[in-house]
This record gives C-alpha cells, structure tokens and sequence, in this order.
C-alpha cells in the first residue's frame, strides 16, 4: 500500500488539474478513492488553495456589490486575501468557496491614485467584452497587476470553460508582459480539453494616468487578437484534423441507405410473425 504521503500528492495533482467549475466532482471522486477525509484535508489543503489562486476564483464579499479575485498577489501573510478596491481583507474556504471575516486593510497609498486608475479602466473593459468578466487590480511594488477573469459553467450540456489573464505594467520601465489562459472542457460522450495559453510582451513609452486608456487598450487588442486566433484554428482544425478521425463513407465507399435498412429490418419482424 503506498504511504500517506504519496496518496495526498496523487490526490494533490486530481485536485490542481480539474477542468473550471468542476471541483466539487473531482474532490468528491479523490474522496472515495483516498477513503480518509482527515488526511485528505490537511494535506491535501495547499493544493485547494493554490486551484482557487490559479483559476482567478471570485469571492463575494458580504456589503460589497463587486466581487474580487482570489489570487497569489493579494495572499497576505495571515493567509487572508487583499481586495484592493474596497481596501479590505477577507479569509476565504477554499472547500466551500465563501469569503468571510472582512477586515479593513493597511494599503501602500503610494500608488494607489495610478492603481484606482487602472482599476477603474480594467473593470470598465471586463464588463463591457466579458459576460460575466471580474477584474482585480493590484500596487506591487514597481508593477501594477491586472487580473481578468470570465468563466461559463455548463454542466447540464456537458460543457465548461474559463478565460484568464495576468498583465503586469512595470511603471518604471514602461514593459507590459501579458499571460492569457483559455481551458474548455466538453464530456458529452466523450472527454475533450482545449488548454492554450500565450505570453504578450508590450512596450510602452510611459506609465501614468493620462495612459492608462491607451494601456488598457492595447490589452484588449492583444485578447481580441489571442480569441480570434483560438476561434479560427479550431475552425479550420474541424475541415482537416477532426474529419481525419473518422470516415467519410463506410469501407464500402457508398453512403447507406437508411430508408431501406428500415424497411428490410420491418419486412423482418413481419414474416417472423406470421
């Protein structure tokens, strides 16, 4: 029998790798397998933390109409989340998905004008080309980091999918490096991922508030461009690659007759009963 250690971290990779919204099944299914709840939640905790941070998971704050994305850049040390719009920390339950325990934070107020600005415009553009789109934006030293998340669950057509991307301006240099994410997963009869991801690197020749609507317009172009891209590979992927995987006609090379099947098959079970 393997040790515990081994079970938690074959648990532990189940968990980092479950397709968008379905972590309840896949933690459910590690669950059985494992047969020990308390092994499973002590050390298997990390890896529901770090799921929840690298899926840009939202929280709801109890007061606040806004929701925030639970990421690595706003952990703080006591294992709380920043939501640097509201200015507050919160405890997240990594199993349960529900914020709690919202505390007013100690922000560095340096950058914050220049990051409420870049908030303002990332939250504008999130909700005007994602249906459901979430933006957080942080002050990290030099940088500032905008997280954008969109995601549609569809379990009852057998079907989810989450967009994410990480840009972080370096205010002093002017660089804007950009990571985008796409993961689709379709299981009606079968078991199809899509996982594609792209790495932008922009320049720009300053960073400040009279250019923060050219910054956010770039990222919008460089994602516009990314979904294009991703719509017409799959597009020409489905007259090439798909049709390589099955037939076109049956190894007799005629198309089958389905009217006469039918009939042959009825003309069958006529004569049996007569």
């Amino acid at each position: 029998e393997l040790p515990p250690e081994d079970k938690i971290k074959i648990a532990s990779d189940f968990i980092l790798h479950a397709p968008p919204g379905e972590f309840n099944e896949v933690f459910n299914d590690v669950r059985v397998l494992l047969n020990n709840d308390n092994l499973l939640k002590e050390g298997a905790a990390g890896a529901f933390a770090k799921y929840n941070q690298e899926q840009f998971t939202p929280a709801t704050l109890e007061g606040s109409t806004d929701q925030v994305l639970v990421t690595a850049h706003g952990l703080q040390a006591d294992g709380s989340y920043l939501d640097p719009r509201s200015k507050q920390t919160f405890k997240y339950d990594h199993l349960r998905k529900e914020a709690s325990g919202v505390q007013p934070a100690h922000t560095d107020e340096s950058k914050e004008s220049l990051r409420a600005a870049f908030d303002r415009a990332a939250k504008e553009y999130a909700e005007d080309h994602y249906p459901q789109g979430v933006s957080t934006v942080y002050a990290i030293g030099d940088e500032i980091v905008i997280c954008l998340e969109d995601h549609k669950f569809q379990p009852k057509y057998f079907w989810n999918g989450r967009w994410r991307s990480e840009w972080k301006v370096d205010t002093t240099s002017g660089d804007v490096k950009g990571l985008l994410k796409v993961h689709v997963h379709f299981y009606e009869d079968g078991n199809v991922q899509l996982q594609s991801k792209k790495d932008v690197v922009k320049k720009v020749a300053a960073v400040d508030e009279d250019s923060v609507a050219k910054i956010i317009k770039a990222i919008a172009d460089a994602e516009n461009e990314y979904q294009t891209a991703i719509s017409e590979n799959y597009n020409a992927m489905s007259d090439t690659s798909f049709k390589a995987l099955r037939r076109a006609l049956p190894i007799t090379r005629s198309k089958l007759d389905w009217t006469k099947i039918v009939n042959y098959k009825l003309g069958k079970e006529l004569q049996s009963r007569s």
